[in-house]
Order: C-alpha cells, then structure tokens, then sequence
C-alpha cells in the first residue's frame, strides 16, 4: 500500500474499534469486577444514543443495553456523579426539575434528593436509589425505571456486522418483584438477565417498572434495591442483598490490596497518581485457579491477554509478585500443544488472548482461544527467570519448568520460521491478527516510503525479548542444576545479541531499525520499538546512548511521551493507534530500558512527561493511548476517541518508572535488596515504601533527597536480608 492509500476498507482491518463505537465522548463512567463492567452516563442512566455503547457486559455480552430512571415522566437534573477512589462504587447525586402537571409546578426544583449508588459483582449489579424530600409539603410521586436487554455481542458493539442473531424473548415478570430477559444465542447457549426489586414495585409491565410513593414533608424518605444477575447456561450468580454483596466487595478489595506494596510521597499529586494506579490495577486483577491475573482493560479487552498480562506483572514484579506467578500458571496451563491453524497455535506457544460470547463460541471471531501474538511467548519465559530473581520461589519455577522449555523449543522450531536465526510472524488464517507484535494494527509496521512491510516480518524487539528469554533460561537452568543448559543459552542470547546488532543497527539513522520484512529488507524508519530494544539489554552500550537520545529528539518525544513513530516518518498520524500516538506502558519501557543502561536524565523526562499528562486527565488515570500532537503549555494531551480506560499496562506503568529512578534490583537467592545510583526526580524530596513483601518478611524504606546525596532510611527489613547500594 503507497502513502497515499489511507483508507482502508472494514474487510481489511476487521478487528479495528470504529470510531462511531467511541465513548469517550459521551462522557462516561465505567464500573469493573472480573468479568462483568458498565459503561452509564453522567445520570447513572444507559442510554443507546450516539455511539451506542453504553450498557452493562458480562462474560463478552451486553446484558442490558437501556436503563433509565423518571419520575412523574420527567428525568432528574444531574448535580454530580463521580467513581470512588477504589473504583467499587458510582455514586450519583440527582434532583428534580420543576415538575408541572397542567400548568402548575406542583414539585418546585431542587425540592427533592435523589440519589443512586451502583457497584458490580461478578455477574451482578447492585443499585440503590434513595429519595429524600426536603420540602415542607408532602408530595406523591410516580418512579419508572425502563430497561432493555439486546444481548449484543461485544465485537457487534465494537461495530461488526452480524448476518443472523439469535432469538430475544420478551421480558415476563416470574414474580411481583422479579423480571426475566432471556436470550438464545446462535451457539445454543441461552443467557438470561434476571431483574430484582426490593421493595415489591407497584406494577411491572413489560420493560417498564412503576412505584407510586408518597413523601412525607421535611425528611421523608423512600428507597429502593434493585439488583440485575447475569447468567449463561440459564445459571444465574446467586442473588444477594445489596449491604451483603457491598460489605464482601469491600472485603475482598482490602484483601487485593496487600497483594501491593505501598508508596508515598511528599509531592501530594504524585501519591494521587500511585494511588490511583493501585486501585485501577486491583479492579482489573481477576481470581482465577491459578491466581490473580490482570484483564487487558476496560470496555474491549475486559479479559485475558497474554501480553497485557506479562508486561502488567513485569511493571509490578518488583511490588507485586504474586501477580507475576499467577500470570505465569495461567498462561502455562494454557499453553498451546497442537498445531492450528484458525487459532494461529503452535506446540509450546503462550495465547494472544481468551473471549467468551455468542461469536466467539460460534467461531465468528478467531479468539475464544487465540495464539496469534509472536512475543507473548518469550517475554514468558523472561517473566519466569525475573520471578525467580525476584522471590527466590524455585517450586513455582519447577512447577512450570517444562513448559518453560517448550517455549523455547517453539521459538527454534517455530518462531524461526526460515532459519535465519531472527524470529518472525505470518498469520496462518485470514481470520486471524496480521500484525502480530503488540503494535498489531494493519498498517503499524512500514518501510520508509510509506509502503507497508510485506510478511513474514521480523520486529526488532522480539528478538531483545528472544535475547533476553535466553538470559532470563540460563538463570533458571542454573539454579536447577542444568549448568550445561545454562551456559549454551548464555553461548546463543550472546551469539545472537552480536548478530542483531550486525543485521537491524542503521548507522545513518543512527537508531535500529523498526524490523525486517519477507524479502530481508530492512524497515528504515525510527520508532519507539526501540525503547523495548534497550528494557531487553539487546543493545549495545553505545548504541544504547545513541537510540536513547533519538528517541528523546522532537519528533519522537511530545513532551508528553514517546510516540509510537516519528513525526518525520511517511505513515506518521498523531491521531493514529500505533503511527504516532504516546502509549504510557511504551514510554515507560523506554524509561526502565534507559535507566538499565544508566541513561538517567532521559528516563527522568519522560516519568516527568507521563505524571504531567496524569494531572490533567480525569481521576489521574493514564489510558491506553493518547494522542501524539505536540505539548502544548497549559493543554491537557489530546484524547484517542476509543482508548480503554482503565488499562492494566498503563495504570501499572508508574510502579515501573519508580523502579527505574530508584533502580531497583533484587536477588531472591542471595537476598539482596539492591539501589543502584538511585535518584528522585525534582518534584519529589522523600518517598517511603512499605509492606514490600519477600514472602512472608517485609521492607520499610525512606529514600530522602539532600543537598548533594540520596539517604536510604532503613525501618524495617528481615533480618536475613542485606540492602545493598551504589552511589
């Protein structure tokens, strides 16, 4: 495709989020817990207009997809509505308007507080509505909440065309205070919304439930519990009351969060944005029986995700380790062990991403369990040898030792796809993702010119994840005994390490090259691939230097975050997913792979880059992109129409560029903690962090800024531990 050919048909890029399913405009609240999450408006309302994404989703479907609330038939004027900080609650604040009935206000404006709070279970939403009249006279009212069901796949959501649905049937009342929805989707598969009310409504008709209610003068009140549970397989999530389901979400949230370490700061917006970040990232973690892993984000990709979820444990590994190993369970557990095609699987290779739903149960959609990603595979086995450094925990390693060693027997066998030492990717079904590095969209990977790579494609940063796989094998073969083993790994990441470094640096760019398409010819353009290049250690020490003030240069930093593609490159849109938009997760791997190679200055920039985005972006949550157009002073970065928020990548981001200013490293065997030149950035005087846990003994640290030095304040460490640092 020449430069000129921007646009693209549906057909070509089948997967891609139409900008007509944003919602980022409609201005939003979303609700998350495991596999269920709601998109409402400002009102607490779901309202299909415009984007027509709102809605309440379980398990890849949209379970109810209208929910409004009126009284005496007029809506409620909204005062504020906001997400708690732990994300387990929308909490909106109503009143009414002038509520006439023949020409007469017979309810004055802001006589009435209405208020709404909703949270999710999994498989459940729970609301209560309470009215209160401040008025001096007692008014009777007329409540109606509306409400529909279309059972919408999340893909159709996303703007997918569907020849044939299933069947709808219309909503039944099974009881006074109990309404039906059923469903009966083209896989066989019937899903149900079942709608409780509590107290018993006055009358349910249809979609439609009314209460007739009197409010008494000066405080009277009324209130009302209404709870939608999800099933598949007609097998509903056990009903419970509304206190009962808060008081265990609220449990289990205080729980998931000692699996954090806490950081604190002297600089208050800093902690906004640490604090912020674990909340975020402790609504995405879900239960499985391996442990907790991180869903990719909300709304698309509220599931699994192989590499979502290993760079979400590696940016946390070091506050948070117990997501790592169960990142690692899972995706062992899952690990390919056949050759198929439609699913883009191969023996040894770890999945792409999970779905459920109608169309990926009928195999409309390639992914109910998909393994089209060519660097989930050996960053793996790079999660696995950094989880060993990390918490010493031999049994888990070994538990998965063997899976471990068919990852890298699929990289020789199938990842090398020609021979030629470098691994590459080619889709093995049309169905299937074409792009298959994390930069998957259709045109992310070009030549120089603007044409498009022809495949199969070589990215230069798999082969710093291959490189650092063998690395990261090495150190476990040791420990397991396998010295022969560990040191023809350490023989071939080195040999490869040199060949790389022959084969993808371009002197004239003075950067390496973004990949080498089918033909062998190199991609000659500058992009932010090249950070991971330097996380990995697959550069040179010089070469490092030299990439990491490229990419420092004006038109790949936007004083926000690196873009994703230079400004001067032929493909280069801002406003792009991957051709020169700011990824936090991307920009803050280039920070950790800068200050790997003691490139500090840099790596500071850009930490800086992402917490000045933080302040003037709603909650301080990073989303999964933004816009890549220049800063511009006292203007907040420019919003990507159809980024999810929150992401687990890029909530996670900030744990990982505190790691790299500190840096941090640490050795489980040796039980080492370990600061390495450690610096804070000018905003930030003092940082403490507390309950970080190597198994079960802790850390307490203050790290404080002097005039000319960094003080390390030991509070409490096992004794068996030693604190080891550089300056």
């Amino acid at each position: 495709m020449k430069k000129h050919d921007t646009l693209v048909k549906l057909h070509d890029d089948k997967y891609y989020i139409l900008a007509s399913s944003s919602y980022a405009d409609d201005r939003v609240l979303t609700l998350n817990y495991g596999d269920t999450f709601g998109i409402f408006d400002r009102w607490g309302d779901i309202k299909q207009f415009g984007t027509c994404v709102q809605g309440i989703y379980h398990q890849g479907t949209r379970f109810i997809s209208d929910m409004e609330l009126e009284i005496n038939h007029y809506r409620p004027m909204l005062l504020s509505s906001n997400i708690k900080n732990e994300n387990e609650m929308l909490s909106v604040d109503l009143t009414n308007p002038d509520i006439n009935e023949e020409h007469n206000v017979v309810i004055p404006k802001g006589t009435l507080h209405i208020s709404r709070s909703k949270f999710l279970q999994d498989g459940a939403c729970h609301e209560l509505i309470m009215l209160y009249n401040y008025g001096s006279d007692s008014y009777e009212l007329t409540l109606e909440i509306t409400f529909d069901c279309d059972f919408r796949d999340i893909f159709e959501v996303r703007g997918m065309d569907r020849k044939q649905r299933g069947v709808l049937q219309s909503p039944f009342a099974s009881a006074n205070d109990h309404v039906v929805v059923s469903y009966t989707g083209l896989d066989k598969i019937e899903r149900q919304t079942n709608l409780h009310f509590d107290p018993e409504p006055t009358s349910i008709k249809d979609n439609k439930v009314t209460y007739r209610i009197k409010l008494l003068p000066q405080g009277g009140t009324f209130s009302i519990n209404c709870t939608s549970v999800f099933s598949v397989y007609a097998n509903p999530v056990q009903f419970e009351p509304y206190f009962i389901a808060y008081d265990k979400i609220k449990s289990g949230m205080e729980k998931s969060k000692e699996l954090v370490a806490d950081i604190y700061t002297d600089n208050e917006q800093f902690n906004n944005w640490i604090n912020r970040s674990k909340n975020d990232l402790i609504s995405l973690l879900v239960q499985t029986p391996f442990g907790s892993y991180p869903y990719a984000g909300v709304p698309w990709y509220n599931t699994v995700f192989g590499r979502d979820g290993t760079f979400t444990a590696l940016e946390t590994l070091w506050v948070a380790p117990n997501i790592a190993k169960g990142v690692l369970l899972y995706q062992a557990a899952r690990q390919a062990t056949k050759v198929l095609p439609l699913q883009d699987a191969e023996p040894g290779k770890i999945l792409h991403e999970i779905r459920s739903g109608e169309m990926a149960e009928t195999g409309e959609i390639p992914f109910k369990l998909y393994y089209g990603s060519i660097d989930t595979t050996p960053l793996f086995i790079v999660l696995a040898g950094q989880y060993l450094k990390r918490t010493g925990d031999l049994e888990t390693i070994n538990k998965i030792w063997e899976n471990i060693l068919q990852a890298l027997t699929w990289i020789k066998v199938y990842g090398d796809m020609d021979g030629d030492g470098f691994v590459e990717y080619q889709r093995k079904a049309e169905s299937g993702l074409a792009n298959q590095g994390w930069k998957d969209s259709h045109d992310s990977i070009s030549h120089a010119n603007g044409d498009l790579a022809s495949f199969p494609i070589a990215l230069c940063e798999v082969q710093g994840y291959v490189y650092d796989a063998k690395i990261q094998a090495a150190y476990m073969a040791k420990w397991l005994g396998n010295t022969e083993m560990a040191e023809q790994l350490t023989k071939e990441a080195e040999n490869l390490k040199q060949r790389f470094n022959e084969v993808f640096w371009d002197e004239q760019l003075g950067t390496y090259i973004l990949a080498l398409d089918g033909d062998k010819k190199p991609c000659r353009v500058v992009s932010s691939n090249v950070g991971h290049l330097l996380f990995s250690g697959i550069a040179t020490p010089e070469r490092a230097v030299r990439a990491a003030k490229l990419l420092m240069s004006d038109d790949m930093f936007n004083g926000w975050g690196l873009r994703t593609l230079s400004s001067k490159a032929a493909r280069y849109n801002p406003m792009s997913y991957h051709n020169g938009s700011v990824w936090p997760h991307d920009t803050a791997i280039a920070a950790y792979g800068m200050a790997r190679y003691g490139i500090m200055e840099p790596a500071l920039r850009l930490m800086q880059g992402l917490f000045d985005a933080s302040l003037f972006i709603e909650l301080q949550r990073l989303p999964e992109l933004f816009c890549g157009f220049p800063f511009r002073r006292g203007e907040a970065p420019t919003a990507y129409p159809v980024a999810c928020s929150p992401q687990a990548w890029s909530v996670a981001a900030v744990f990982l560029l505190i790691q790299a200013c500190l840096s941090i490293s640490y050795d489980g065997y040796e039980k080492k903690l370990c600061f390495y030149k450690p610096v804070l950035p000018d905003y930030i005087k003092e940082i403490r962090i507390s309950n970080l846990r190597f198994g079960n003994k802790q850390f307490e640290l203050d790290l404080i800024k002097y005039e000319h030095d960094l003080g390390i304040h030991v509070i409490k460490k096992p004794e068996d531990w030693e604190i080891v640092t550089i300056k």
